[in-house]
């Protein structure tokens, strides 16, 4: 990960950006250097991953035009190729070095050219034009504001922007800004013909594209780890590794002292991959500790991110004091693409269609956003196989009546696609459990209980009605809103809602978002 900013106007305060943008230091500890351009200020804060030498440092300059990007661009070796042979040459290896002389050549097309998840700003000194864009599903963070006379500024997180706007929101996905209009370049959910391959075939592709996904994500030059909660999809991340690397892969897992569903797990498939295994254990105490760190890193108030991500925060602090790992690979926007427990109760498969586009539409501001503030705040790097824009797009357009559960088994497209020797039998078929469950039940219980101790029912009552957007609706939820609005005061609209279950399907009316209230949950997390 890295961190950027711009403020885009010659009247930019240098003094007020350099505060904003060392707020995101974690994201950046290996240098920060600050960029006039003459029409405005870039700044840029590093996470050496790739060329980690100083000709890697960012802004990028070249042709009067001046970059900053948080990103990776797999496969720029081959495309730094082809610039080499039409004359271009470069001072460092940084995969991030070649999107100027791209612009050059392309313009607005780069965007929708790169096989990449990223996030930049631009400025062309011809024309004194900025530019910024985001990747089509929002993988690196980018936010926008407009400072008092008006003019837009940039960055990496929310909390850059505190103080230097007044209302903050999120660089919609997969679109780009140029003089004032935000443009979208790639809808990543948009079908335009259903794929109506055979079960066989969808699943051979689902294979293939996911194991491609994950070579990408391997290519480094700082030490890779990997997440491991024990849950499909973590798990097939991990086996997929160490069968391409042909070595013991690092990975790590987290768990309640007393009740962890998902440790064993993990050992489980830690044992049969042959991994060199860590588990971390947490307590009540570390749990109820975090809770502000956390919401502070989020930029959230929404429950069930702020759950899912105590354990994920936890464990990532402790890979970072104890190791030297720099790249974590993680299992997320599985189950944005082959359903949830909840998605059961898809009324027909357009409707399911319909949910996995709104879900992954909002990926940003919910797993996404978990896995980066989480991962980054400790100063590595996420990177998400299963958002590899190939594999996106195509299990986007598999006719959706195969990726309903007409199995008797959740997910089973990926399942299926990965039967053979990735991973014991068991552990391929079992049942999902939500991560905020699987490290242990006692943790939201936990958390309820903390809420329940904060707020009497009428001081519940009275403090809830004051908020207009995204009302909190039990004692957790006004919790997590206050501790939000002290770190991010009046910036409730950058969250659209909470995320919930489909509340219009029948099964779904529950009140809180945990899979564990939802009468199929079963013998999930068991």
């Amino acid at each position: 990960m890295c961190s950027i900013m711009a403020w885009c106007t010659d009247l930019a305060d240098r003094k007020q950006f350099t505060e904003g943008l060392k707020k995101t230091v974690s994201r950046g500890p290996d240098g920060m250097r600050i960029l006039d351009t003459g029409k405005g200020i870039m700044g840029f804060q590093r996470l050496s991953i790739m060329g980690l030498t100083d000709e890697g440092m960012q802004p990028f300059c070249r042709d009067g035009n001046s970059l900053v990007c948080n990103g990776e661009l797999y496969g720029f070796r081959e495309t730094k190729k082809k610039l080499e042979n039409i004359g271009y040459s470069f001072q460092s290896g940084s995969d991030c070095e070649i999107l100027l002389p791209l612009w050059k050549e392309y313009g607005i097309e780069m965007f929708s050219m790169l096989d990449a998840e990223f996030a930049l700003v631009l400025y062309e000194g011809k024309t004194g034009t900025w530019i910024a864009a985001r990747d089509p599903i929002g993988i690196r963070p980018l936010y926008y504001g407009f400072d008092p006379r008006g003019n837009i500024m940039f960055a990496s997180e929310a909390k850059n922007l505190v103080d230097l706007c007044e209302k903050i929101m999120p660089f919609p996905p997969g679109h780009y800004y140029k003089n004032g209009e935000f443009i979208c370049y790639r809808d990543i959910t948009h079908v335009s013909s259903v794929c109506m391959d055979d079960l066989e075939t969808v699943c051979q592709k689902i294979h293939d594209k996911l194991v491609a996904g994950v070579k990408k994500r391997l290519d480094s030059d700082a030490p890779v780890g990997f997440l491991l909660s024990g849950g499909l999809d973590s798990s097939l991340v991990c086996a997929i590794s160490a069968k391409l690397l042909k070595k013991p892969i690092r990975t790590f897992a987290i768990g309640m002292k007393e009740d962890a569903i998902d440790l064993k797990y993990a050992k489980e498939a830690a044992e049969y991959i042959g991994s060199d295994h860590t588990e971390i254990i947490m307590t009540k105490e570390d749990v109820i500790k975090a809770l502000p760190e956390v919401i502070k890193a989020l930029g959230t108030f929404d429950i069930t991110t702020i759950r899912a991500s105590i354990g994920m925060f936890l464990i990532t602090r402790a890979i970072h004091e104890t190791t030297d790992i720099r790249v974590l690979l993680t299992g997320e926007i599985s189950d944005e693409l082959f359903g949830y427990k909840y998605t059961d109760f898809a009324p027909s498969a357009d409707e399911f269609q319909q949910e996995s586009v709104k879900r992954v539409k909002e990926l940003h501001m919910y797993d996404v956003l978990r896995a980066d503030r989480c991962i980054s705040v400790h100063s590595m790097e996420a990177r998400v196989p299963f958002g590899d824009l190939d594999f996106v797009s195509y299990v986007m357009c598999v006719d959706p009546e195969k990726k309903r559960n007409v199995y008797g088994k959740g997910k089973y497209l990926l399942r299926h696609a990965f039967e053979g020797d990735y991973l014991p039998w068991n552990l391929l078929m079992r049942e999902k459990a939500a991560f905020s469950d699987a490290v242990g039940h006692s943790m939201v219980d936990y958390l309820k209980e903390y809420a329940e101790e904060k707020y009497t029912d009428t001081e519940f009552e009275e403090k809830r009605h004051s908020y207009i957007h995204a009302a909190p609706f039990t004692k957790e939820s006004l919790l997590y809103r206050e501790w939000f609005e002290r770190f991010y005061p009046g910036q409730g609209e950058m969250i659209k809602d909470f995320w919930m279950p489909n509340q219009t399907w029948e099964g779904c009316k529950v009140n809180d978002p945990s899979a564990r209230v939802l009468a199929n949950y079963g013998d999930s997390g068991v």
